[in-house]
């Protein structure tokens, strides 16, 4: 059995992406996908006096319309980038585990590629390699299929079957946006994971969930949250 999973690229995600990475033997990432400034591209959220709060990476105007492969940070990333990184030092300097995760967020936006798709992929094998999750990953453009025509679930089978893969999972939100029919009449087994209800002391506050993976890092040593890995349900409708 080979388990895939197909995504978009996202900057410092919570805890279920990286869920769904370790549960699968290769991750196909996106790069060719249109960007939106409703996802999670560029931004995350953060913990900020008890409440989350967005924390954004600043991108160089161009067309909404682009590819996040073809979208970069801003010619005023490196000052910008000092203003994230005070932002978060402000908020969690505090934290038990800051001494050991805030060194690991610098290192990351410190990556010198200010391409978009680059720059979250570089977090997140940075992020992968610390947690000790050896999933293959895969660029979904190096792969040859149909990307001008194929969409949604067709180019999700595509990609699967292009790998030799027989098991797509995915994220619980797609559970409707999947026909597991379709997926068995291309030999493809169909599955989503659940995250199970994390819950850990962030400073005095009422506690906050699914913020970026730095907040886990922040509150949480490294051996708990490879626990946390494994704490998901396997759905399959």
């Amino acid at each position: 059995m080979k388990r895939v999973a197909v995504m978009q690229p996202y900057f410092l995600p919570y805890i279920g992406y990286f869920q769904l990475i370790n549960a699968v033997d290769e991750f196909i990432i996106y790069d060719n996908i249109q960007f939106s400034k409703k996802g999670w591209f560029h931004r995350n959220r953060l913990l900020q006096n008890g409440k989350d709060e967005y924390f954004t990476l600043p991108l160089k105007k161009d067309s909404d319309y682009l590819d996040v492969r073809d979208r970069f940070l801003s010619e005023g990333w490196e000052s910008e980038k000092d203003k994230i990184l005070r932002k978060i030092k402000e908020n969690y300097r505090k934290a038990p585990n800051f001494e050991v995760a805030f060194p690991l967020i610098e290192e990351i936006f410190s990556f010198k590629n200010t391409n978009l798709f680059e720059f979250s992929f570089n977090s997140l094998k940075t992020l992968c390699n610390w947690l000790e999750i050896t999933t293959a990953f895969t660029i979904s453009s190096s792969l040859a299929i149909d990307h001008e025509t194929l969409r949604g679930e067709s180019k999700v089978m595509a990609l699967c079957k292009v790998i030799n893969a027989t098991h797509y999972v995915n994220p619980i939100g797609g559970l409707e946006l999947y026909n597991r029919m379709n997926f068995e009449n291309n030999n493809l087994e169909l599955s989503f994971i659940k995250s199970k209800p994390i819950v850990y002391q962030q400073f005095n506050e009422s506690f906050v969930p699914w913020l970026s993976i730095l907040d886990l890092m922040m509150f949480n040593g490294k051996d708990q949250i490879k626990l946390w890995l494994n704490e998901f349900d396997v759905i399959r409708n």
